[in-house]
């Protein structure tokens, strides 16, 4: 079925270049594929960039009044009635919608607006008399990126001020990712590789996915909450500054050991007789050794801690130096004791 070009904008076919251009602008923001998610959209943002193409362009548009899609697309007719696909004109629309839409871009709607005068004032700054403006810039496409040949223009004299610095642009909020390490890789140092995915425009305009690779070295003794920042690495969008992507040191539970700053706690287990009697216990290091803890002759009580210096983790300024290993004791009370026991122990401990 033949296209009606006109009826797929929705406007008279006495419509002017203006009306043409300003109809398609306003379909065109409507049915983007970047904004609109709906399954149609992308076909109908394609038939109305054809419509525009034919009817913004005045040779194509008197043979479409004349011949219709037909006379287009087959060539004009000759005398006898016959395509002619050899001689005259031929049109085929090239399939990129979205070149057409940046090229449409108006460079003055980025940069002027509103304001008493003919342009406004630029970047909020109020006109002033007759000042030449020079740019060297192409349209911006807000969904397809940036196009250096549309509407470039160069020493031209409008009511308007010169602005002396850029338009500055938003930068989104960070993006913050917890980094979980053990207390073994804190103890050493590591690399941690991240890799990413996120939003990237291409030279065309175009925005597509695509992975990368963090490194991210973490330093001996790095405490819980040291953040590493790796600036501008966020989805890339028109008119945005990436964020910001932030990776926070968190410590990863482990199994034995408890992180104090650049102590260690560590919790033996002991018998009531061995916290009454005395024991030595042998308590493990973060770096695979184990070092005797004597507790003869000695009570241990619930709140006694025994300290071994430099076994802890290193200083973040100053890694040759080490926090402690910090030695806290849970003491095992049974359950329930025999009567005849229960009699013993009362006679011979002290009230």
């Amino acid at each position: 079925m033949a296209k009606d070009f006109y009826k797929i904008l929705g406007i008279d076919k006495k419509a002017n270049d203006d009306e043409i251009k300003k109809t398609y602008r306003k379909l065109a923001l409507k049915y983007h594929p970047d904004k609109n998610k709906s399954p149609q959209a992308e076909e109908r943002f394609k038939e109305i960039t054809e419509a525009y193409e034919v009817l913004s362009d005045k040779k194509k548009r008197d043979i479409f009044d004349q011949y219709g899609e037909e006379g287009l697309k087959g060539g004009m007719p000759g005398p006898d009635g016959k395509s002619q696909p050899d001689g005259g004109f031929q049109y085929q629309f090239h399939g990129d919608p979205r070149a057409t839409f940046a090229q449409t871009a108006d460079p003055f709607g980025v940069f002027f607006s509103g304001g008493d005068n003919t342009f406004g004032g630029i970047g909020g700054v109020p006109c002033s008399n007759t000042n030449e403006v020079f740019l060297n810039m192409g349209a911006e496409d807000m969904f397809g990126g940036f196009n250096p040949n549309a509407g470039a223009f160069r020493s031209q004299s409008f009511n308007a001020q010169a602005p002396s610095r850029k338009r500055q642009q938003q930068q989104d909020p960070p993006i913050e990712h917890d980094l979980y390490v053990t207390l073994e890789e804190v103890d050493r140092g590591c690399t941690k590789n991240i890799k990413i995915s996120r939003m990237s425009i291409t030279q065309t305009g175009n925005a597509r996915k695509e992975e990368k690779v963090l490194s991210i070295t973490v330093k001996p003794g790095w405490k819980a909450g040291t953040k590493i920042t790796f600036p501008k690495e966020g989805d890339q969008a028109p008119n945005k500054v990436p964020a910001d992507i932030i990776f926070i040191i968190r410590d990863k539970p482990h199994g034995q050991f408890k992180r104090e700053g650049s102590d260690l706690r560590y919790t033996a287990q002991v018998s009531l007789k061995q916290a009454l009697c005395g024991a030595a216990v042998s308590v493990p290091t973060l770096q695979g050794d184990r070092i005797p803890v004597n507790s003869a002759n000695e009570i241990i009580k619930p709140t006694t801690t025994r300290r071994i210096n430099g076994r802890g983790l290193p200083f973040p300024k100053e890694p040759s130096r080490r926090g402690d290993l910090i030695v806290a004791f849970d003491i095992k009370f049974p359950d329930k004791l025999p009567a005849s026991l229960t009699n013993q122990l009362a006679e011979m401990l002290p009230n």
